[in-house]
């Protein structure tokens, strides 16, 4: 079996010199030495080098030489001993080795292990940027998305020219690493996020599966429904982040299919994400599929759909909330557009105490699309397009115009829903 003769090839074979080379350096085991860069070893390096280079210079003849410095190459990629690696790279090393445990190469474990130095000595001597391990098909940059504390590793991949768009085989890019590896509390790889994007990351990246870059931020809402409130409050906050940047770099939240349509998502639990679809179509997302207008869905008629499906009563509060969070939704609608498109089939049948209320606000929308709006609320609609992106209303707020002009041109309600982000 080729795994087991991996292992007996590192003990039979070249472990002896791949000891020996750490013994030159003073490395008797990686995993429980002091610090390598403390001045006691600083002062003692050229020695070492010496050693090193007289050690190799007395091995080059023997057995199994070329994988015993290849294997040591990957102790010191984990290192980060960039001067040792160089000597052994100059002595016969293969940039290609693959560790017989977990197949990485030393550009993959210098990654893993956060050495953006080494990154570069590898690189530089010639180590394909864009290999993936025969594993888990993850490339170098793939690996640096994954983690913040990878952050300099990922700059400095991106800076030597790495292919910020290179796909496994299932479609999944670096960008798709990294929105998947984050879950919002433990991991905020937010700055890895924008590093991909800030280098040409495309946000149309989409896996064979069908994921999106809105995928994780979809799943990750849905696990604050029912959970703890201070973890929910983290994974609001870095999905609101997230999305800022996504829609930074043009990704489009209001696709189909709807489940992997942000927008579409958060208007069908609009009072638990409130916030972030109010961002989403104060920075100009459409309310109805972008691709297919109202036909395929509307944002008009999920909320609808919410308010008729919540039977309420006279004093539930619960309600009354949802009824206001519903209005400023609608207001928002309205607003983002200087023409208002209902769906074709838009009949609703409410009930409760507050049916009144809603079939009000279904005919108002009714009269609004059936005749040539007003002048005021044509002008409100350009201003407030021309304040895009999100905040408009605190943009409002700042316009040098008179306090009623002001209430006039804040969505409706504004002042009685609070953000949580």
């Amino acid at each position: 079996m080729p795994f087991l003769h991996g292992f007996r090839r590192i003990i039979f074979e070249y472990q002896p010199l791949v000891d020996a080379i750490l013994g030159s350096l003073g490395i008797q085991d990686p995993e429980r030495q002091e610090p390598l860069d403390g001045p006691s070893y600083a002062t003692s390096e050229e020695s070492r080098i010496l050693v090193l280079t007289e050690l190799l210079e007395r091995k080059a003849h023997s057995p199994f030489y070329q994988e015993g410095v290849s294997n040591a190459l990957l102790k010191m990629a984990e290192l980060g001993l960039t001067r040792a690696a160089a000597v052994l790279l100059r002595n016969g090393a293969n940039l290609n080795f693959e560790d017989p445990v977990t197949y990485y190469t030393a550009l993959h474990i210098a990654v893993l292990r956060n050495q953006p130095d080494m990154v570069e000595l590898l690189v530089r001597h010639g180590a394909d940027i864009n290999r993936r391990d025969r594993i888990h098909e993850s490339s170098p940059l793939d690996l640096a998305s994954e983690e913040p504390e990878r952050l300099p590793c990922l700059q400095r991949l991106l800076d030597l020219g790495a292919d910020v768009n290179a796909a496994d085989k299932h479609g999944k890019t670096a960008l798709l690493h990294a929105l998947a590896s984050s879950d919002g509390v433990q991991v905020h790889n937010t700055e890895n996020i924008r590093l991909l994007l800030e280098g040409g990351a495309d946000v149309k990246a989409t896996t064979k599966d069908g994921d999106t870059v809105f995928t994780c931020i979809i799943f990750l809402l849905g696990e604050t429904v029912g959970g703890d409130k201070e973890e929910a409050q983290l994974i609001n906050r870095f999905c609101f982040q997230v999305t800022q940047l996504l829609l930074a770099h043009g990704a489009d939240p209001s696709e189909c299919p709807a489940h992997e349509s942000l927008t579409h998502i958060c208007l069908k639990s609009f009072k638990l994400h409130f916030p972030l679809l109010r961002f989403l179509l104060e920075s100009g997302a459409a309310y109805n599929c972008s691709l297919h207008g109202a036909s395929c869905w509307s944002g008009f008629h999920i909320v609808f759909e919410r308010l008729c499906s919540h039977p309420g009563c006279a004093e539930d509060e619960s309600h009354a909330d949802l009824l206001r969070k519903a209005e400023t939704v609608l207001d928002l609608m309205v607003t983002s557009s200087q023409k208002l498109r209902l769906p074709e089939s838009f009949d609703i049948h409410p009930v409760g105490s507050l049916a009144d209320k809603i079939q009000a606000l279904h005919s108002s929308l009714r009269q609004l699309e059936s005749y040539p709006p007003p002048l005021k609320h044509l002008c409100r609609v350009c201003i407030r397009l021309c304040l895009q992106p999100w905040p408009v209303d605190a943009k409002v707020k700042a316009l040098p115009l008179p306090d009623r002009l002001k209430w006039y041109l804040l969505s409706e309600h504004s002042g009685a829903v609070e953000d949580d982000l």
